[in-house]
């Protein structure tokens, strides 16, 4: 596992600080160090699954688990009724650098369609 690999679980484990926004036994909700928007969070699962792909055929609940925290924080962020974006990239192709499975809320603003930007992660 590279130190890139491994970020999340530092984190996790609190050998990297960060603006954790929410925390349960099996998740941690993140800000983002470089905000794409207002409100940029990745909710995280602590177990390690490469993408999205591997973490609805490992563990379906936790992937569940992911949306509904991420509906949780957009709400607690105000941000619910304007709206807000969900995402996952997966693998190098789509923009996934940190190959732990994180999935990004974004809103705060208009954010456009769906072609010309990139988020990374």
């Amino acid at each position: 596992m590279s130190d890139m690999d491994s970020l999340f679980l530092r984190i996790i484990e609190r050998e990297i600080p960060a603006d954790i926004v929410r925390e349960t036994d099996r998740i941690i909700a993140i800000r983002d160090i470089n905000p794409q928007a207002p409100t940029h969070v990745l909710v995280i699962p602590k177990q390690v699954y490469r993408n999205a792909a591997e973490l609805a055929a490992a563990d379906p609940q936790l992937l569940a688990e992911l949306f509904t925290t991420a509906g949780e924080i957009a709400e607690s962020e105000g941000i619910s009724e304007s709206g807000y974006r969900l995402l996952f990239n997966t693998n190098a192709d789509a923009g996934q650098t940190i190959f732990h499975v994180h999935l990004h809320l974004l809103g705060g603003e208009w954010l456009g369609g769906m072609t010309g930007g990139e988020i990374k992660g």
